[in-house]
């Protein structure tokens, strides 16, 4: 075949695989965005292509593999792409719980010294009660003054 000939049926091959490939790009997002698992079968079925070729698209195989990871290591619904907290997201809500840590901690402390304080007050009052009633009850050590201080 001479290659004026040709060019016709190369730029139709362009054309079906550039469809095809936009056709598994569309089940991709349409899979993620419904909330269904992103398998290769659940891909290939939705944009009505074969499995291995998907498996011979590198990039659309990766994010394939990274969309099976990010929902199949979770026993709830998986969540779409687009719900899904970013890792900036993350870091921000551990920094905002660090935080509230630190200031939790400090009222903690705060919390234990008065606690302390009071419990040495009510064992000191405690005590004078305890001295106050021997006295009352033993009549050579009773100077007259029952008064708790």
């Amino acid at each position: 075949m001479c290659p004026e000939a040709a060019a016709p049926l190369v730029a139709a091959a362009k054309r079906r695989h550039e469809l095809t490939r936009a056709k598994a790009i569309q089940a991709i997002r349409e899979l993620d965005r419904a909330g269904t698992a992103v398998t290769f079968t659940a891909v290939a079925g939705q944009a009505r292509v074969s499995r291995s070729w998907l498996y011979s698209q590198p990039d659309i195989c990766r994010q394939i593999r990274q969309l099976r990871e990010a929902t199949g290591r979770s026993t709830t619904a998986p969540i779409p792409a687009s719900q899904r907290a970013s890792g900036t997201s993350l870091l921000r809500r551990l920094e905002t719980a660090h935080a509230e840590n630190r200031r939790l901690s400090g009222e903690c402390a705060q919390l234990r010294a008065e606690i302390a304080r009071l419990r040495r007050q009510i064992a000191h009052l405690l005590g004078e009660q305890r001295q106050a009633g021997a006295h009352a009850r033993d009549p050579r050590q009773n100077t007259g003054d029952n008064t708790i201080r």
